[in-house]
């Protein structure tokens, strides 16, 4: 189905129709019930909830524990604070509830659960469970939420950010008076056909911050005032056609290089710009397909993912036939992949069991993805999961052979946690080696929720560890560096049994997961890609990012999408290509001249550039571009 402009206008109605609805809802809520007002950043004591039971008592007190850990980060007036705090956790709230019921629809439509939202209280899933659950659980409404809950409780190990009810963003949920004319919404025959699409998710992100908000914010500063601003003022969906282009040209075209041409994806991929004579020599052994890395740095909700798993899904079939022909390990598994990889031949019984894995090795070993905004992170690892569960449906793989699906490679650059006596009761359980580093680790993470990959970690750890070490008056030595490698496992360790304590509260366990989710970024960000595609964030940085970006992308400064640029060019291995669509004025403007001579020419070639003027993403008021470099070896 083309997402034509008819298209995305039924689901641009839907989605700010849904936002409306359940943001009134929880806003309320937070009001009528836990005693949080949103509008003006009162919180009444719990002591004064006396209309709640307890359960609902034991919801208002986690939702102030979460209010707390996220004013850790906030800085300004209190009540302005707690204002903007308590406005974010409303619309958390409304976002992964619209979220978890897409995600659910979606799913009833490709076979993957049975009808569960598609008909509301009618739903062939539900009447089953009514019957066994009887009136036990109370009304219609209430026996219904608890449904829904259960199924969620079913994927939360494989989509976490996204089901499990017990993450600060899904506490809630709605009651019946919103709910029913929320499935009213979803279940719209106007939408009904999207439901089956894998791009009607992005959809739903993108249209959920509205046009009206990004032109306030842009109204107010002309700079991002914070790491919200920045997400949402650069969320421009990118067209079907230039992600073909792009992810053509930089995994297909690698893979076409690798295998001197023999590769189906000459046929498949239509934009793949080859010569009709053109038969390159092999470049070295085939890569073995499971050490293939491919980031989007600014991923949103994975768009660019969704069609790269199509290629990969095509060149793990051909790495195997290439092994069966050539010989067990004729793949190339490369030096410092961090696995003891085996031939496929010995990894695998047969091609079967082969093809059974590898939508789950494509998750778990090739799509890498990072996000400012968490709601993206959230959205890209459930539209990867269920291009996975498609794949395995449409090769008649039944629900139990399945693999299941680890958490994958897709990360929110979030804040790491600042409530300075939990760090210290933490740290109290460490030696101090792993205490000094977990401290400063803290310390240089400061910065994600604006920079994302933009914060060079890699040359940041060294640093850190030489100035312990110098403390100590110990020399640094190089392989120093793999002390931190063994405190991170430590640390890693120590902050899951943290986080399952007895003791540790709510708002220690999301301390715990805010310093896990920094640890993930740290290796991501150590990690060298084949592949690098992006729609990138354009425009002045953050304003708490400016000064950071002017010492360390010197060339670049001008334009976050320069940084960008520069930045993915720098975590590429040698003849590692990006792919990017950003605005085409970095390529003339003066203002560009140094980027343009010290970053593109002299550390890449440019392997194909399409000039694609206005209006090319959704309302981005911008002429595109959409190119391909190659980093010089």
């Amino acid at each position: 189905m083309a997402f034509d402009n008819a298209t995305r206008g039924r689901l641009q109605r839907f989605v700010t129709d849904a936002r409306a609805l359940l943001t009134s809802e929880f806003a309320n809520q937070f009001q009528q019930d836990y005693g949080l007002d949103p509008e003006s950043g009162a919180v009444a004591a719990l002591s004064s909830l006396a209309h709640l039971d307890d359960q609902r008592l034991e919801t208002a007190r986690i939702l102030r524990e979460i209010l707390d850990h996220y004013l850790a980060t906030e800085m300004g007036e209190q009540g302005e604070a707690r204002k903007a705090v308590l406005g974010r956790m409303v619309r958390e709230q409304a976002f992964t509830t619209l979220n978890r019921l897409a995600a659910l629809r979606m799913m009833e439509a490709r076979g993957l659960v049975m009808e569960c939202v598609g008909k509301g209280y009618q739903s062939k899933a539900f009447r089953l469970y009514q019957q066994v659950a009887g009136s036990g659980l109370g009304e219609t409404g209430d026996t219904y939420r608890v449904f829904l809950l259960s199924l969620c409780d079913l994927y939360n190990e494989e989509l976490p950010l996204l089901f499990d009810r017990h993450y600060p963003n899904g506490r809630l949920f709605p009651r019946e008076p919103a709910l029913l004319p929320l499935l009213e919404l979803i279940n719209a025959a106007e939408i009904e056909p999207h439901w089956a699409e894998d791009e009607t998710i992005g959809w739903i992100y993108q249209y959920f911050n509205g046009k009206e908000e990004r032109k306030a914010m842009r109204d107010a500063s002309q700079a991002p005032r914070n790491s919200r601003e920045l997400a949402v003022r650069n969320q421009f969906f990118t067209p079907r056609y230039v992600v073909e282009f792009l992810v053509d040209n930089t995994l297909g075209r690698l893979w076409f290089n690798w295998t001197g041409g023999r590769t189906g994806l000459r046929e498949r991929c239509q934009y793949l710009l080859v010569k009709p004579d053109e038969k390159p020599e092999p470049e070295g052994r085939l890569r073995d397909p499971r050490t293939i890395k491919l980031l989007d740095p600014a991923c949103g909700s994975m768009h660019f993912g969704l069609y790269a798993f199509d290629l990969f899904l095509e060149i793990y079939r051909e790495a195997w036939d290439w092994e069966q022909s050539h010989g067990a390990g004729c793949l190339d598994i490369g030096t410092g992949s961090g696995h003891a990889l085996k031939p496929l031949c010995q990894t695998y019984e047969d091609e079967a069991a082969f093809l059974r894995d590898v939508p789950r090795l494509i998750i778990e070993h090739n799509i890498y993805g990072v996000d400012i905004d968490p709601r993206a992170a959230q959205i890209a690892s459930l539209a990867l999961w269920l291009r996975a569960e498609r794949a395995w449906h449409e090769a008649g793989v039944k629900a139990q052979d399945r693999p299941q699906v680890g958490r994958g490679q897709v990360v929110a650059a979030v804040a790491p946690p600042a409530e300075t006596d939990l760090r210290k009761r933490f740290m109290e359980g460490l030696d101090q080696l792993d205490a000094e580093l977990f401290e400063q680790t803290l310390f240089v993470l400061k910065g994600l929720p604006e920079l994302g990959v933009l914060l060079q970690i890699e040359k940041e750890l060294p640093t850190l560890i030489r100035k312990i070490f110098s403390e100590r008056g110990a020399l640094f030595r190089t392989e120093d560096i793999m002390q931190w490698e063994q405190a991170e496992a430590r640390l890693r360790e120590a902050l899951t049994d943290y986080a399952r304590e007895a003791r540790s509260t709510y708002q220690g366990q999301l301390f715990a997961e805010d310093a896990l989710q920094g640890l993930r970024i740290i290796d991501q960000c150590r990690e060298r890609f084949d592949v690098i595609l992006m729609n990138p964030p354009f425009g002045m940085p953050g304003l708490n990012s400016k000064g950071y970006i002017s010492i360390n992308y010197e060339k670049s400064k001008n334009d976050l999408l320069a940084v960008f640029v520069e930045r993915s060019i720098n975590i590429l291995r040698p003849k590692g290509r990006v792919g990017a669509i950003t605005s085409r004025t970095c390529f003339f403007l003066p203002s560009y001249q140094k980027w343009r001579q010290d970053i593109i020419l002299d550390m890449t070639r440019i392997e194909c550039f399409a000039d694609l003027g206005l209006g090319v993403m959704d309302d981005a008021m911008v002429e595109g571009a959409a190119f391909v470099l190659e980093v010089s070896p």
